[in-house]
């Protein structure tokens, strides 16, 4: 290829990357804003602890159902608009949260949100994993650390609105208008799918071989090993987000300024550790430091909710956000590597797998409003317990090789 080609093929694939990255910080803003506003959203719109969970899994559930068959059909040929209708409902469904002024309502608008973010997101990240594929666990890094940016930035935004004397409702309408900004970037800028001179021919031919093949991936061991430990490393991760803020309000006893620090702490710690994770991926093998971190989380997590200083837990909170880094990135890196040239394939699996990761939230939810949100957060020691089990086999699974179009799987 001539050198000015070349160049130029650099050049697109940076500009890919920068956009894919910008979309996951965005993402990441809107969960760190919802995740440190559920108590001012809870007191405003008088949600119940079964409430606040059925908000967490309902939307959930409903778009594992449907964003597989939004990621098969962007494997078919109809990926740019998927992302870009996606982007569009991403912001609309942004704009009724912050109208909401009942659980109906903002059930009905994070019904909208959770598939819009599956077009959006999701497939911005299988095709910056089509870029680089030799290199996933290190995408899916820089990933986790643009994610991290967004999530710190989230907290303090709230902080500053409600410093500002503004609302919640607020910030989610300037997340909207962001929202489209980046849909109008990505409308300007044609996406590929691969960085091969030539064009990547789908995994499958049509749509029923696309979910015959899913349906084939289901029954390997090796992707059903990486599904199962992502459904347990999220309890940690964000099946907690959502509960952290309520903790420190409810059991604790902070005001929802302190708990709005405790969760940017948390935030904030777990950027450093996901920057940190990009060199040290270039030097240590992403399972081996997984095993350190979950037999560390095991250790300081109890610690954590045994401790009634309120600053002590802070910091012992800073350090388990530390600790917690790249436990997505590397399992979604692994799950990606297990199947390579089927990145649509795996984010569709994700989904279904969420189908019964979905319903934690709910069944944490009920546990809190039963017995108290105290005990249920002990349950999620599950978390480190679960991924130390799973990562006791050693040696790397054989990766499945992409459907033959020929082929009846």
């Amino acid at each position: 290829m001539p050198l000015n080609g070349q160049n130029k093929r650099t050049r697109t694939i940076i500009l890919f990357i920068s956009l894919f990255l910008a979309i996951a910080g965005l993402d990441e803003i809107v969960d760190g804003v919802m995740g440190a506003a559920y108590p001012l959203i809870r007191h405003d719109l008088h949600l119940s602890y079964v409430e606040v969970g059925l908000l967490l899994t309902i939307p959930n559930t409903l778009s594992s159902i449907v964003e597989p068959i939004l990621v098969v059909l962007g494997d078919l040929g109809h990926r740019r608009f998927l992302i870009l209708g996606g982007g569009i409902s991403f912001a609309i469904a942004l704009l009724l949260i912050s109208l909401s002024h009942h659980f109906w309502g903002l059930l009905a608008a994070l019904i909208l949100f959770y598939p819009a973010s599956g077009a959006f997101v999701s497939l911005s990240q299988a095709t910056l994993m089509d870029l680089e594929p030799t290199r996933h666990e290190q995408n899916m890094a820089r990933w986790a650390l643009a994610g991290s940016i967004g999530n710190g930035i989230g907290p303090l935004a709230l902080v500053g609105a409600i410093a500002l004397h503004q609302s919640w409702r607020s910030i989610f309408f300037i997340l909207a208008v962001l929202a489209l900004g980046l849909v109008s970037l990505m409308w300007t800028s044609p996406i590929a799918r691969a960085t091969a001179s030539t064009p990547v021919e789908p995994p499958y031919p049509s749509f029923q071989k696309g979910i015959c093949y899913v349906i084939h991936a289901l029954k390997q061991r090796n992707v059903l090993r990486w599904l199962t430990l992502l459904q347990f490393s999220d309890l940690m991760l964000d099946v907690l987000r959502g509960f952290l803020a309520l903790y420190f309000v409810d059991v604790v006893g902070t005001s929802s300024t302190q708990a709005s620090f405790a969760f940017t702490t948390w935030l904030g710690v777990g950027l450093l550790g996901d920057g940190l994770l990009i060199p040290l991926l270039e030097r240590v093998r992403g399972i081996q430091y997984l095993r350190v971190s979950a037999f560390l989380v095991l250790c300081l997590y109890p610690t954590f909710l045994v401790i009634p200083n309120v600053t002590t837990k802070i910091v012992i909170l800073g350090g388990l956000g530390f600790l917690n880094a790249g436990w997505y990135s590397i399992l979604q890196g692994q799950l990606y590597t297990a199947m390579p040239g089927q990145s649509g394939t795996v984010i569709t699996l994700n989904n279904l797998a969420g189908l019964f990761g979905g319903f934690m939230p709910l069944t944490l939810g009920w546990i809190a409003q039963q017995y108290g949100l105290q005990p249920t957060m002990w349950l999620f020691l599950a978390a480190p317990i679960g991924l130390l089990i799973g990562l006791l086999q050693r040696q790397p699974f054989t990766a499945i090789a992409p459907a033959s179009k020929d082929e009846d799987v």
